[in-house]
C-alpha cells in the first residue's frame, strides 16, 4: 500500500533525515524533506502530502507548533511524531492535539514501518467513509445537495425522516444555503414524488398579483384577465408546493393562505366555485418569523401552521469541510460549460477558499468558482485567481470574534453563538478559538459537545 503515497519527513538533524529518506524511500514511498517545522508547513501548503513523519524537538519551530498549524491547513493529514525518552510527556500532549502516533528514538524500524502502514490505512478508510457519506448525501434522490460534513449528514438524515410524512415543513437559513434544494429533496423522497413540485418566490411577485398567482383567477376578474388561469395550488395538486421567502407575504395574503391550509380548498379570484386541493406545503425563509410574530408583521396562527417541522440549513462557514467537495463540483460544471481545460486547484487556492467567511454561502462560492474558471489562463486555479477573497477577508466575514446579540436571548444561546462565531472566525482552530474566548481547550471541547457544534 506504500506505492501511491507521499511522505513528508521533517527533522533538523540532516544525518537522521537522510537515513529516513533512504530507509522509508526503500519501502516504496515518495519522500519529501523539510529541515524545520516552518519549512514543513510551507511544504504542506505547496503540494499535497499523505503523511507527515516529524521530529518534536527542532530549533526554530517545534514539531508541536508545526502539528497545530498543519492541522489548520489540512486536518485529515496523519502526523507521526518522533521523540527522545525525555520528551514522552510532550508526545502524549501532541496526541491530544491531533497527532496520529509517536515513536521513540532511536527508532525501531519494524515498528516505524507498521505505524506508517496503519496510519495510511486509517487515512484510506477515512477517505472511503467520507466518500460513502458524500454518496448518501448526494444520491439521485437528493438532487444537487453536496456535503459530507456532520451538519449536512444530520440535515439529510432529518430530510429522509420528514419526507415520508405529510407534515408542513419550514426551511430556515441564510441566503444561499440551499433551501430550495432541500425542498426538492423532501419532495423527491416523499410519496408525492410522482406528482408536481411547484415553486413560488413570494418576494418576486407584487402583492396585487400574488393572490392570482397562488389561487388563480376567472376571466374578467381584473384588468388584463382575458382568460381563466389556474393558480399554483391547483397546479401542485397531488404534489408539493414550495413557497420561498414566505416572510415577505403581506398580512392580507397570510389570512387567505391560512384558510386554504385549514380548509384544503380555495376559490379563484373573481370566482365563487370552491375547489378542493391536495397539496403538501413546504416553505422557506431567511428571516426570523418568530420575531416577526412579536413585531406583528407575521400572523401567529399561520406561523404555527407552517412551522410543524423546522429544518435549518447550515451556513457554509459552519461546514467548511464541504468546501473542497463543492468547489470541485462547481469547477467540473463550469469548466465544461465554458469549454475550459481547468481541472484542479493549487493547495494555496484551496486553503484560501476554506478560510474565507462566505457571507453569501454556497451561492457566493458557486459564483466565485465560475468567475475564476471563465478568467483562468491555465489548467490549475491558484491563489491569484481568488485574490479578491484575500482582500475582502476581514470586512467580508459575517462572524467576527466580537458581535452583538439581542438582549432577550437565553444565556446558553448567547454562549453557543459566541463559541460558534469564534470557531468560524478562527477557521476551526480550537486552540486559537479557546485563546480568544479566554477558556481552556478542554473547556472549549466540552462546550462544543454540549451545544452540538461538532
Amino acid at each position: 500500500m506504500s506505492g501511491p503515497y507521499r511522505l513528508l519527513v521533517v527533522d533538523d538533524d540532516k544525518a537522521h533525515r537522510t537515513m529516513l529518506r533512504t530507509l522509508v524511500g526503500g519501502w516504496g514511498y515518495t519522500i519529501v524533506e523539510a529541515d524545520d517545522g516552518e519549512t514543513a508547513i510551507d511544504a504542506v501548503q505547496a503540494a499535497p502530502v499523505d503523511l507527515v513523519l516529524m521530529d518534536i524537538r527542532m530549533v526554530r519551530v517545534s514539531g508541536i507548533e508545526a502539528l497545530e498549524r498543519i492541522k489548520t491547513i489540512n486536518p485529515a493529514i496523519p502526523i507521526v511524531l518522533m521523540t527522545a525518552y525525555a520528551s514522552v510527556d510532550m508526545a502524549v500532549e501532541a496526541l491530544k492535539k491531533g497527532a496520529y502516533d509517536y515513536l521513540i528514538k532511536p527508532l525501531d524500524f519494524d515498528k516505524l514501518r507498521l505505524t506508517l502502514e496503519r496510519s495510511l490505512e486509517h487515512l484510506h478508510l477515512k477517505r472511503e467513509n467520507q466518500q460513502l457519506k458524500a454518496q448518501l448525501a448526494t444520491d439521485a434522490r437528493s438532487g444537487e445537495i453536496i456535503g459530507s460534513s456532520p451538519a449536512m449528514v444530520r440535515l439529510m438524515e432529518t430530510v429522509a425522516q420528514v419526507a415520508v410524512s405529510e407534515a408542513t415543513v419550514m426551511i430556515t437559513g441564510e441566503s444561499g444555503t440551499g433551501k430550495e434544494l432541500v425542498a426538492a429533496a423532501i419532495h423527491t423522497n416523499s410519496p408525492r414524488r410522482d406528482g408536481p413540485l411547484i415553486k413560488v418566490n413570494c418576494a418576486a411577485i407584487t402583492e396585487t398579483l400574488l393572490e392570482s398567482e397562488l389561487f388563480g383567477h376567472e376571466k374578467g376578474a381584473f384588468t388584463g384577465a382575458d382568460r381563466r388561469k389556474e393558480g399554483r395550488f391547483v397546479q401542485a395538486d397531488g404534489g408539493s408546493l414550495f413557497l420561498d421567502e414566505v416572510g415577505e407575504m403581506p398580512i392580507a395574503m397570510q389570512v387567505k393562505l391560512l384558510r386554504v391550509l385549514q380548509e384544503r380548498e380555495l376559490t379563484r379570484v373573481g370566482g365563487d366555485q370552491v375547489i378542493a386541493v391536495d397539496v403538501r406545503l413546504i416553505v422557506a425563509t431567511n428571516q426570523d418569523l418568530a420575531q416577526m410574530v412579536k413585531a406583528g408583521s407575521f400572523r401567529e396562527d399561520l406561523y404555527y401552521r407552517l412551522n410543524v417541522v423546522e429544518l435549518q440549513t447550515p451556513p457554509l462557514r459552519r461546514r467548511r469541510e464541504d468546501i473542497p467537495l463543492l468547489a470541485a463540483h462547481f469547477l467540473t460544471r463550469f469548466a465544461g460549460k465554458n469549454h475550459k481545460t481547468v481541472d484542479r486547484f493549487s493547495p494555496r487556492a484551496m486553503d484560501l477558499l476554506i478560510r474565507h467567511a462566505w457571507p453569501g454561502n454556497v451561492r457566493e462560492l458557486m459564483n466565485t468558482i465560475e468567475r475564476a474558471v471563465v478568467l483562468s489562463r491555465s489548467d490549475c486555479l491558484d491563489e491569484t485567481d481568488f485574490s479578491h477573497l484575500a482582500q475582502g477577508a476581514t470586512t467580508g466575514d459575517p462572524t467576527p470574534t466580537t458581535c452583538a446579540f439581542p438582549t432577550d436571548l437565553p444565556l446558553e444561546q448567547i454562549e453557543r453563538e459566541a463559541i460558534a462565531n469564534t470557531l468560524a472566525s478562527a477557521a476551526g482552530n480550537k486552540s486559537e478559538a479557546a485563546r480568544r474566548l479566554g477558556i481552556t481547550r478542554k473547556t472549549l471541547r466540552e462546550k462544543i459537545k454540549k451545544y452540538g457544534l461538532l
